[in-house]
């Protein structure tokens, strides 16, 4: 049996052929434009698939995935109440499910990448932004109202950069946006107290600074950077021991930022964990960049298609 995919970005949109085993069979991938657009080229791509016995979608919230809605997501302008899959039932005669990104991802990793083989895995985005998907008892937990995995939300201190809306919020100090804004904060401090910063020349070029700049600097060994990368590690270990007291899960999957800079991390993570999570909790998980790589967008909405719950 056959499945689509549907991945919709704010910039970029891919629809993909695959079958049971996560393999792509087909793609077509076009720019996210206006609504009318992107819907036209989304249902001519779907019809250029063929048949095939269900389609899943992967989008950004807000969105409400029991009704198969999307509810103006910040990065889709325009994209006010779309009832997505009703529009795609209506049309291909087959069912359709809808997801938001960080749950389509963790189905993934948890069916063809890093968490395969467990019952209860944690995926984490550490992309722009840092949101979750819990795969709890072996299968995807949504929540109430299908907001379950805003750990971005969760503040670990009063002060710090500002995420979700948060100033210290986990997304704060752990996500691309959060560790760029942390190195501008410690880069304007170092410059007020006449330290030399090799990552920019003076405060103007502040705004090139971003997490990749800052992780480059790290590991040609400018202590700076390495400061930057120890501070945002700090607060992912005291992020993660919260979810390994809570959820107690057997894996936590981590992608984008952790998965391409994960020895900027891994010591100070872990000795954080060590002192601050239940040990029999923190014995059991073990935490592990993401597989799937630049595929996972692909392989994200191709799952929700095949998840049976």
């Amino acid at each position: 049996m056959n499945y689509i995919g549907i991945d919709i970005g704010g910039t970029k949109c891919a629809v993909v052929l695959g079958n049971e085993k996560g393999e792509i069979l087909k793609k077509e991938r076009f720019l996210t434009t206006n609504v009318q657009e992107t819907l036209k080229n989304i249902f001519d791509a779907v019809e250029s698939m063929g048949a095939c016995e269900r389609i899943g979608i992967s989008c950004g919230g807000p969105l409400d995935a029991k009704r198969g809605i999307i509810q103006s997501p910040p990065n889709l302008p325009g994209w006010d109440d779309i009832p997505i899959t009703d529009m795609l039932t209506e049309r291909f005669g087959v069912s359709a499910r809808l997801c938001n990104d960080a749950d389509a991802c963790a189905l993934a990793e948890w069916k063809y990448g890093a968490g395969k083989g467990t019952e209860h895995m944690i995926f984490l985005t550490f992309g722009t932004g840092l949101g979750a998907g819990l795969i709890l008892n072996g299968r995807l937990y949504s929540g109430a109202c299908g907001t379950a995995g805003e750990v971005g939300h969760i503040r670990l201190t009063e002060t710090g950069p500002l995420g979700y809306g948060k100033h210290g919020s986990f997304e704060g100090f752990c996500s691309g946006g959060g560790i760029a804004e942390l190195g501008k904060q410690m880069i304007k401090t170092a410059y007020e107290h006449g330290e030399t910063v090799s990552m920019v020349k003076d405060l103007s070029e502040l705004d090139t600074v971003t997490a990749k700049t800052i992780a480059d600097a790290a590991k040609q060994g400018d202590t700076l950077a390495q400061e930057i990368y120890r501070v945002s590690a700090e607060k992912l270990g005291m992020g993660l021991s919260y979810l390994i007291d809570i959820f107690n899960p057997e894996r936590i999957v981590i992608g984008s930022v952790f998965a391409r800079s994960e020895a900027l991390f891994r010591k100070t993570m872990e000795k954080v964990i060590q002192s601050e999570a239940l040990a029999p909790s923190r014995k059991i998980c073990q935490i592990v960049p993401a597989a799937l790589g630049d595929a996972i967008g692909d392989i994200a909405a191709l799952s929700v298609a095949i998840d049976r719950v």
